[in-house]
């Protein structure tokens, strides 16, 4: 009896050991495709490319500051992924739109995604989320 209980011990210290919930602490290199939008009723969705090289990304999207992307360098730690943006903003656009920062981060499969949500108990604002494909 005490064997059983031993391997089930090793087996779920085993299972707790998969992939799941951990992402490498950097994406596979390369371009990935895909949207933008700041979920706040009826906003609309850029197309957007980040390219990740090394911990460094690159991006550009079809609408100016929607998100404001430009390049920087990026660190995963878990499920967060830290953005920081290393371009010169002028001051006529909404800053949060910056891809800097913390983001919950998930892979599934080819896609990655990442949203910052800005909603709080006393305020219900907006989440932004990203969704890419890699090329």
């Amino acid at each position: 009896m005490r064997a059983i209980l031993n391997i089930l011990f090793f087996l779920l210290i085993i299972s707790s050991c998969s992939e799941d919930g951990q992402l490498e602490q950097k994406f596979q290199e390369g371009t990935f495709t895909g949207t933008f939008q700041r979920d706040l009723g009826d906003s609309r969705i850029a197309n957007i490319t980040l390219t990740f090289d090394g911990n460094h990304w690159s991006g550009t999207g079809d609408y100016p500051k929607y998100p404001a992307l430009c390049r920087g360098t990026y660190s995963i730690n878990g499920n967060k992924i830290t953005f920081q943006n290393e371009c010169a903003w002028t001051a006529e656009f909404d800053w949060t739109l910056i891809l800097s920062g913390e983001y919950k981060l998930t892979k599934t499969g080819s896609v990655l995604e990442f949203s910052r949500d800005y909603r709080s108990a006393t305020s219900d604002t907006y989440i932004d989320q990203y969704r890419l494909t890699k090329n």
